[in-house]
């Protein structure tokens, strides 16, 4: 977890930070540096007989607390919306943690900017499929350093936070 010491960049520094919902979505923080991704911190909760993987909404809160330091924060969050292929319960979890990012972000007064998939990934995406494996082949392109974050079929949540962060970084011109 970060610090309220900010070793990501010095406070003054644009910094954008990039948001893919979700309990298997991400954190992407981009400065001047190298860029740092975190996975959305997660709980296992009893629903019924079984557990199940949710957002923390005190991790979350955490690691957004750690940004304050960067005075020129401003964030981008993929803006999620219902999809007829999953089920109403996911969905509903799915849109659970995209409020929780956005009231965190809110209660922080980090200000922050929604951006569609499509958006961003016309942006990030050209020539390329949007497919997930394609986001994390993308993320390793701009970031060869970043290979061992995201090499795993299940680090696409960090490649999108990472790609979603860069379109950002390009809207606002930095």
């Amino acid at each position: 977890m970060p610090t309220r010491n900010p070793v990501l960049s010095s406070p003054t520094e644009p910094t954008v930070l990039g948001i893919d919902p979700g309990a298997s979505g991400a954190l992407a923080i981009l400065s001047g540096r190298e860029p740092v991704v975190f996975d959305c911190p997660t709980v296992q909760i009893k629903v019924g007989s079984k557990y199940r993987t949710r957002c923390d909404p005190n991790g979350m809160a955490r690691l957004l607390d750690a940004v304050l330091g960067l005075r020129n924060a401003h964030a981008f969050i993929e803006k999620v919306h219902a999809n007829p292929k999953q089920g109403v319960s996911s969905m509903f979890t799915f849109g659970e943690a995209f409020g929780l990012w956005r009231g965190i972000l809110a209660a922080l007064r980090i200000p922050h900017t929604m951006v569609t998939p499509q958006a961003w990934k016309k942006g990030m995406m050209r020539g390329m499929t949007t497919e997930k494996d394609s986001s994390r082949a993308r993320a390793m392109e701009l970031w060869p350093d970043m290979y061992e974050q995201l090499k795993r079929k299940k680090d696409d949540g960090r490649a999108e936070a990472l790609l979603i962060a860069e379109y950002g970084r390009r809207e606002l011109g930095l």
